[in-house]
């Protein structure tokens, strides 16, 4: 076992080996664990975050083994990147990976649990939701400074963002981060197809547009359609898949 640990984590080693070994069992559950299963333990007080990524097949797992960082550990290391740079995301605390002679075979990312928070889907959801307008608009700040800072965070969707209130301040914390790609420079068009994952609601892109299109010096109408575009794009991707999917079922049958 491969255990890698933030220095202000390190005196967690013994309880989070033995989480580790009765993790399948115990915990609470977050969401469905039908892909990734996390579960969060109360470790001396601090809540920590167990995130295990989905079993690979048996040619990616000799690929994150020698040849490409696990997911795992992609968190780990761009969790310190981005506090490096001034953002949000729960506190690193530690990954883990099991490694046989063919390959990776589980791994594990460790973080504090964000108490207290809520999603960008709770926000999208209600529209009579506190300061809904402001929330959106400081989301959409944060994704212009993290495209001026050449990051493209790939799984761009709205519960991949917790929101903490403090004080009369909005923090927004990224979560599922071992998808980015990192650029010198991104391009306006590569900025705003970032959005396609988010959401196809008309009146939320409305705001995002014009918020992105203020902070870049584009214009709103411009952001609009291109962000719209992109979401159109891979909403008749996924329905193409879905019916490819359900094509190959119905030869089977």
């Amino acid at each position: 076992m491969k255990l890698i640990f933030d220095e202000n984590f390190s005196q967690y080693e013994e309880e989070i080996i033995g989480i580790l070994k009765k993790f399948k069992n115990d915990g609470k559950l977050i969401g469905n664990g039908s892909r990734n299963v996390i579960k969060f333990f109360d470790v001396n007080g601090t809540v920590l975050n167990f995130k295990s990524f989905k079993q690979h097949n048996i040619i990616n797992r000799h690929v994150y083994k020698f040849y490409r960082k696990s997911k795992a550990r992609r968190s780990f290391e761009y969790a310190h990147m981005l506090i490096d740079k001034n953002f949000h995301t729960p506190k690193p605390v530690a990954y883990v990976e099991n490694h046989d002679l063919i390959g990776l075979t589980s791994s594990y990312y460790i973080s504090e649990q964000l108490e207290n928070s809520f999603t960008l889907t709770d926000v999208f959801a209600d529209i009579s939701f506190p300061d809904r307008e402001r929330i959106i608009k400081e989301y959409t700040s944060m994704m212009f400074r993290l495209h001026n800072n050449g990051i493209q965070f790939i799984d761009n969707s709205s519960n991949n963002f917790l929101i903490k209130k403090e004080n009369d301040n909005y923090s927004i914390y990224l979560v599922d981060l071992n998808r980015m790609n990192f650029y010198d420079n991104i391009e306006i068009d590569k900025r705003l197809k970032n959005f396609a994952r988010l959401t196809d609601n008309k009146e939320i892109i409305k705001i995002i547009a014009e918020e992105y299109g203020s902070l870049s010096g584009t214009s709103s109408e411009f952001c609009f359609n291109k962000i719209f575009q992109a979401v159109n794009k891979l909403l008749i991707k996924r329905r193409i898949k879905k019916v490819l999917k359900f094509y190959k079922y119905f030869i089977k049958i």
